[in-house]
């Protein structure tokens, strides 16, 4: 019998999600609008999810289980990058799958930051750049994770960062919410890792739109650590 392990009390559960980012080890996920443990493994029964519960439906409890055993997650290894020539020694330019020369890389690589200040924290509601615009949501690891970030992402939108995990999920929900409704933004892209507690990102979107009563297209993007892009 396991000593502790999450109970759900689902009559209490409003599935708000609060809980599934404060679940660093991915035991919690919203299902047909409740919070459900979804793997008894996933769980190691210290009740990290219990204080982000606004309606206390999450207790621990003893009760026959699996025992606690996640999985690591893999992550590829890092290329490390070939040395640099010797001076005076010429480096063949290698083509790239298109034929043409690798410096043509130049221009898909030039940085796209349209705005500034880019923290949610930090961006005005109000701002000018965030009038009309296609906004992107992002959670701060993406831009690390994702190579081409810039060129994928940022041509011809505002760009909002934040850390649906480290920092406070209401305070963004509130200050997201202003931005719709003072600034009307026509779209939003939400960008967050493939990770349990990046998915509050997409969370907080959500809810913002819920408080500002508005209603526009939202498309979720997903990078995972390896930097694949999934939608």
């Amino acid at each position: 019998m396991r000593r502790l392990i999450v109970k759900i009390d689902e009559e209490k559960c409003d599935g708000c999600g609060l809980c599934v980012p404060a679940c660093a080890e991915g035991a919690l996920q919203i299902v047909d609008g409740k919070a459900r443990l979804v793997a008894d493994n996933l769980c190691d029964g210290l009740g990290a999810c219990l204080g982000h519960c606004p309606k206390g439906a999450i207790t621990v409890e003893e009760r026959e289980a699996e025992p606690f055993a996640a999985a690591p997650r893999e992550v590829a290894p890092f290329a490390a990058p070939s040395p640099a020539p010797h001076e005076g020694t010429a480096s063949p330019e290698p083509p790239l799958p298109c034929g043409c020369p690798a410096s043509a890389l130049e221009e898909q690589t030039l940085p796209s930051l349209g705005n500034w200040p880019v923290q949610i924290r930090l961006v005005p509601p109000g701002a000018s750049f965030l009038k009309n615009a296609h906004l992107v949501v992002a959670a701060d690891c993406t831009a690390f994770a994702c190579p081409d970030f810039h060129r994928r992402f940022l041509p011809g939108r505002a760009l909002l960062v934040g850390c649906p995990k480290l920092d406070d999920a209401r305070a963004y929900i509130d200050r997201l919410a202003a931005m719709i409704s003072t600034a009307g933004p026509r779209a939003i892209t939400v960008v967050h890792m493939e990770v349990p507690c990046c998915y509050g990102m997409t969370y907080v979107v959500q809810q913002a739109l819920a408080r500002a009563g508005a209603t526009l297209p939202v498309d979720d993007v997903v990078i995972t650590p390896a930097g694949e892009v999934r939608t």
